[in-house]
């Protein structure tokens, strides 16, 4: 009877610790994968060239856009101007550069910078451009605003991490003012035309709001501030016609702190991997590929834009 009773015990033991590793498996482990990562971008959109005009890609914004974690040529940045000597197979001649032979490339995004601070960077390190040049914009900007200093100080604008709804209302005014000025700034500094491609905010919680999972203080309110944030992104590509609104934040969903939880909604069974760099921040090298991906093809989809463009200038 003995022999049973300690037997028994050893199996529910055992088996305590069974499920308590793939708990903690489940919570915590955030296996990064490998290969491609993101949405098929069709190879016919870039078989043609799509013109002859001399276009500036520019970048503006934060770490994102800076290309943070990442080698060189394989941040979003580098991949949407050309393919790297390691490029997946099917992302070859995926690139601007093959379709527009005219393309130059100035990237004034930095790291650890806010939206603050991304106006005074178009102010001061974006000349004007000569008319014959068309822009292409891609930005991201809002995101350390909401993170930053992750709850090491008390709030505030531009480091609102641990603001209540209430305290955060005149900082989301004021972004929104703040984003409307770059975007006017960025159709004066071209006056040959441009197109902004402006990324939502992704959340690394995987729309669960547990901070406190990531080692963070919690947040009760932090994603109902990033959807503030993310409805003024989105009401900017509603007003303006040159303004395009990349999915960020729905694309990243399911590769955040989550990626494991196969019985959430946002479970992603072709790719359960984590997409963030150890900061939580900013993307790994899968997630800028993932993001170079997205940008392609909200560009492609106005690509008619250029080839217009391309043909009144020659008029």
């Amino acid at each position: 009877m003995k022999k049973w009773r300690l037997l028994t015990i050893l199996l529910l033991g055992g088996l305590f610790a069974f499920l308590t590793l793939v708990y903690r498996y489940l919570q915590y482990a955030r296996p990064i994968g490998s290969g491609p990562a993101g949405p098929t971008v069709a190879r016919e959109l870039f078989t043609q060239i799509w013109s002859d005009q001399s276009v500036l890609l520019l970048g503006v914004g934060d770490s994102v856009t800076a290309g943070f974690g990442a080698r060189q040529t394989h941040s979003y940045f580098a991949l949407l101007e050309k393919n790297p000597e390691d490029e997946y197979r099917n992302m070859e001649g995926r690139c601007l550069s093959a379709v527009l032979p005219n393309l130059s490339t100035q990237n004034i995004a930095v790291s650890g910078s806010t939206s603050l601070q991304h106006v005074k960077h178009i102010e001061e390190r974006l000349q004007t451009q000569e008319p014959h040049i068309r822009g292409i914009v891609v930005m991201t900007s809002g995101g350390n605003d909401l993170i930053h200093n992750y709850g090491r100080t008390p709030p505030r604008e531009g480091a609102m991490y641990g603001a209540t709804v209430e305290q955060a209302r005149p900082w989301i005014a004021n972004f929104r003012i703040r984003l409307d000025h770059m975007l006017k700034l960025l159709d004066e500094r071209f006056p040959g035309g441009c197109d902004v491609f402006l990324a939502d905010i992704y959340d690394p919680s995987d729309g669960v709001g547990d901070a406190a999972n990531a080692g963070l203080p919690p947040w009760p309110d932090g994603l109902q501030i990033l959807t503030e944030y993310n409805a003024i992104i989105h009401q900017a590509g509603e007003d303006r016609q040159n303004v395009h609104i990349v999915p960020m934040h729905a694309t990243f969903l399911g590769h955040g702190i989550h990626c494991t939880n196969w019985w959430r909604s946002i479970y992603c069974k072709e790719d359960p991997h984590y997409w963030y760099g150890t900061n939580l921040e900013d993307p790994n090298e899968r997630g800028y590929d993932a993001l170079r991906r997205i940008f392609l093809i909200e560009i492609a989809a106005v690509s008619d834009r250029f080839r217009t463009d391309s043909s009144n200038n020659q008029q």
